[in-house]
């Protein structure tokens, strides 16, 4: 991606060939960097259902750059679910495109909050960063999750500003 390069974020198919392959790498990092039981990554077939919008970020190529989910959990509120950038393009401002997209949509649906769950570990320190920055908030479990020394919770109220 250089300077001039156009990222263009829309709708996908969670289970087409280049995004599986980014999903498959995002799993296996999560497989090598979490315990099981704290991997909380969703497969293809689960980002593909009704209640989950997916979307990646290609260049003007059609190269995949990223990827991203948000759930629905209630009415007025949403997860970020399996965002991911491609190894190639990490560190060009992909992550924060994606997120700013997620939160416009979220806004646009009338959610009041949207949550997400990351790693403790020093791996998942570059995404805690970017959500930070973003105005999110350390929260409770959320949804299904419970307690895990492993996940840290996150959540942004979408009427403040981000800090």
């Amino acid at each position: 991606m250089t300077a001039t390069t156009t990222v263009t974020i829309d709708r996908d198919d969670p289970r087409r060939a280049d995004v599986l392959a980014l999903l498959e790498e995002h799993l296996a990092d999560m497989y090598a960097t979490s315990p099981p039981e704290s991997v909380h990554a969703l497969d293809p077939d689960a980002l593909a259902v009704p209640a989950v919008t997916f979307w990646t970020a290609r260049d003007d190529d059609g190269t995949l750059l990223g990827c991203v989910a948000l759930a629905e959990l209630a009415d007025d509120d949403g997860e970020l679910k399996s965002m991911r950038t491609a190894t190639a393009a990490r560190g060009q401002g992909v992550g924060g495109a994606l997120l700013a997209h997620v939160l416009a949509e979220a806004r646009v649906r009338g959610y009041r909050t949207v949550h997400l769950e990351t790693g403790t570990q020093d791996y998942f320190a570059p995404a805690r960063r970017l959500y930070a920055r973003a105005g999110f908030a350390a929260c409770p479990p959320f949804g299904a999750y419970l307690e895990d020394p492993h996940s840290v919770f996150l959540r942004r109220v979408l009427d403040a500003p981000p800090a």
